[in-house]
């Protein structure tokens, strides 16, 4: 796992679709960890369909969002989520 991308800040995107999620704007958090815990962890699970996050110059998708949540539950920083 690349833990400089956890440890930078990162904007979430949250929407049914990328469009409506782009459209609502970020939620910005201090780290890409926190965005992504919040986005597996207490966000509507509808809401990440269309889900992205930005750190740095690089965009992630709903896809990428769930593996690194998956890479945090291993290591013990992130809860398991339902199936």
């Amino acid at each position: 796992m690349n833990t400089h991308i956890l440890n930078a800040p990162g904007e979430l995107f949250l929407g049914s679709d990328a469009a409506t999620a782009l459209a609502q704007g970020a939620r910005r958090f201090s780290s890409a960890a926190k965005a992504v815990r919040f986005a597996m962890e207490q966000a509507a699970p509808v809401s990440l369909r269309g889900a992205l996050l930005r750190i740095g110059g690089q965009t992630l998708g709903p896809e990428q969002i769930r593996s690194l949540h998956r890479q945090m539950e291993h290591i013990g920083q992130a809860r398991r989520t339902r199936q």
